[in-house]
């Protein structure tokens, strides 16, 4: 395999922002007069003064742990939580079962990929705070081919496979199990500044059923009979409007910051740190530590970073240091893509292929249109807490 280097291939001047990390390896990105990226102006001037860095917010989400109690009242559970084991979602466990008493269905997604570490963060987690754990176990061959698939295709973003599993099965349970809330663990404190979209050329969004059934029309050679799918109207109007079931972000009402939120967990449950953000999976730590850096010049800890930055965790100067240095040694790349490579039951000289063939252009139907109004709507009402340009 190639040796480990950030690819670069600027197709304007490279330049950097002067607020956070953010610079043009995403082709979209623009600047004021100050140097400062619209990413940070926007934040300042939507995000941060709602949120206050979760100060003030104390009535809000009492009034919404209130109504998930009242809702789950003769049930067995009160909401649902997806939990990977990493940090996000780890510490809205522990908060949702030790500081705000609710009973939720914790579920767990065993793509195949799982990481010795987070299986033994997230049995730590669940067996002191007492709730059972219900694990969805993929069919390995059929997911197996779908990430080869995605490799075939060429595209950047490869883990479409496992992140639209998590979203159909968030849709599945909430129609079979009549609970009302789902706790989202996303949060602006660690994760206000998404990957650029830039970075998506090509692919679909993650939810669309219609995409990933395209991919798998062209470019998978086994059928695939058991993946549960879901689509942009289920997930984004049935369920929520119709069934009335209603995704919480509660993290955004809590004042806390990243160092805070590893210091309870490794308290509280001697919950073991994870070296990157996402790197509790394999396939997710392979694609993000060497795959989008090497082969096409993506960091993403530049959004990683960048989020630590504008919310006063971290200095630029700080975070600049970090990327001196790639997210991977080049002794761990190679470690990954040989257990890429064989997990993959491939020859790494074929995995190398993949590295190396051209960019993607082929064209997948998608209901990206749709999903696009759907944030620009979101955003418009103030549910949008996300920077994604």
């Amino acid at each position: 395999m190639s040796e480990v280097v950030i690819k670069s291939k600027y197709s304007k001047p490279y330049q950097i922002c002067k607020c956070c990390v953010m610079d043009t390896s995403d082709e979209d990105i623009t600047f004021d007069s100050n140097g400062v990226c619209m990413r940070c102006n926007e934040y300042k001037e939507r995000i941060e003064p709602e949120w206050n860095h979760g100060k003030g917010h104390e009535k809000e989400l009492q009034d919404l742990i209130n109504a998930i109690k009242e809702s789950g009242k003769g049930k067995e559970y009160d909401c649902i939580l997806g939990l990977s084991g990493g940090l996000d979602s780890s510490y809205m466990l522990h908060l949702a079962v030790k500081e705000w008493g609710l009973r939720p269905f914790v579920f767990h997604i065993d793509a195949g990929w799982n990481l010795p570490v987070a299986e033994t963060n997230i049995k730590k987690l669940t067996d002191k705070l007492g709730v059972e754990l219900h694990m969805e176990k993929m069919d390995w061959d059929e997911m197996r081919e779908m990430q080869l698939a995605w490799f075939r295709t060429g595209l950047e973003m490869l883990d479409a496979p496992q992140d639209h599993a998590f979203i159909s099965l968030i849709d599945r349970y909430s129609c079979e199990l009549g609970v009302k809330y789902i706790l989202n663990g996303y949060n602006i404190c660690t994760e206000i500044i998404a990957d650029p979209s830039s970075w998506e050329k090509g692919s679909g969004p993650t939810g669309d059923g219609t995409y990933l059934k395209d991919v798998i029309r062209k470019y998978c050679k086994i059928p695939i009979k058991n993946y549960t799918f879901t689509n942009g109207f289920k997930h984004k109007f049935w369920i929520p409007y119709v069934l009335g079931v209603k995704t919480l972000k509660p993290l955004n009402y809590v004042e806390f910051t990243k160092e805070q939120m590893l210091e309870t967990l490794k308290k509280e449950y001697d919950y073991e740190p994870y070296s990157q953000k996402h790197f509790e999976d394999l396939i997710t730590k392979f694609l993000e530590g060497y795959w989008q850096p090497t082969r096409f010049g993506h960091d993403i800890r530049r959004a990683q970073l960048s989020s630590l930055v504008v919310t006063g965790q971290m200095t630029r100067d700080e975070a600049l240091k970090i990327l001196e240095q790639p997210p991977l040694s080049e002794e761990e790349s190679k470690e990954l893509f040989a257990e890429v490579a064989k997990k993959l039951e491939i020859s790494e000289e074929e995995l190398m292929k993949y590295h190396e063939m051209p960019e993607c252009t082929d064209k997948f139907k998608s209901q990206e249109k749709i999903y696009n109004l759907g944030i620009k709507l979101y955003e418009k009402l103030g549910l949008e807490k996300r920077i994604r340009k």
